[in-house]
């Protein structure tokens, strides 16, 4: 309990943060990232518990991370991060699941995902910011990615990359379960030299 509850008040901190960089009112960024106020207000007072599309939502208005919003300070220059260390953000209803495992720093950082996802089972995504590029490795079975509507097979030993502003979908496909890495990569942010 006590860490959610640290957690959620680095949540709080990082978004209260950004949001203010970003010189946008709790109304602003409601508006643009299709956030009621009172669940910003929440957030920021680091009260409730936000879905994974909402924290997606708001790292992409805020042109950050997921992980930006979720992690403390950086210590030390090697992280290494066990998958059971890190809360699945997304829990599909047949036993998937999706880990944020860590962001790259820099200017244009990058997300580092583990995902695993059931026959049958999907996870929509709607479009990211401009300049977003993602890239999945599947590991073992098989999925389809649907970028706008057509569907892609990936299978074990394959990579698929794509640009993320187009509505995106992964679904687990075949007979066993599908593992894969998915990297998301960030254009970089406002004021980076990149």
């Amino acid at each position: 309990m006590a860490e959610t509850e640290a957690a959620l008040r680095t949540l709080a901190h990082n978004v209260r943060a950004a949001r203010t960089r970003a010189g946008l009112s709790l109304d602003e960024l409601g508006r643009r990232a299709k956030v009621s106020k009172g669940a910003l207000v929440g957030l920021e007072k680091a009260q409730g518990n936000p879905n994974f599309a909402t924290l997606v939502r708001l790292a992409d208005t805020l042109g950050i991370s997921v992980s930006a919003l979720m992690e403390g300070p950086v210590e030390g220059r090697v992280r290494v991060v066990a998958a059971d260390d890190v809360t699945p953000l997304w829990a599909g209803e047949k036993g998937g699941e999706a880990r944020l495992m860590l962001t790259t720093t820099g200017a244009a950082p990058v997300e580092v995902w583990r995902w695993k996802l059931e026959p049958g089972e999907e996870y929509p995504s709607h479009p990211h910011q401009a300049g977003v590029v993602e890239t999945v490795s599947v590991t073992a079975g098989r999925m389809v990615l649907v970028v706008d509507g057509v569907e892609h097979a990936v299978e074990a030993g394959q990579t698929a990359t794509f640009d993320g502003d187009a509505p995106h979908a992964y679904r687990g496909a075949g007979g066993g379960t599908c593992h894969l890495i998915m990297t998301v990569h960030l254009p970089p942010g406002p004021g980076s030299t990149a």
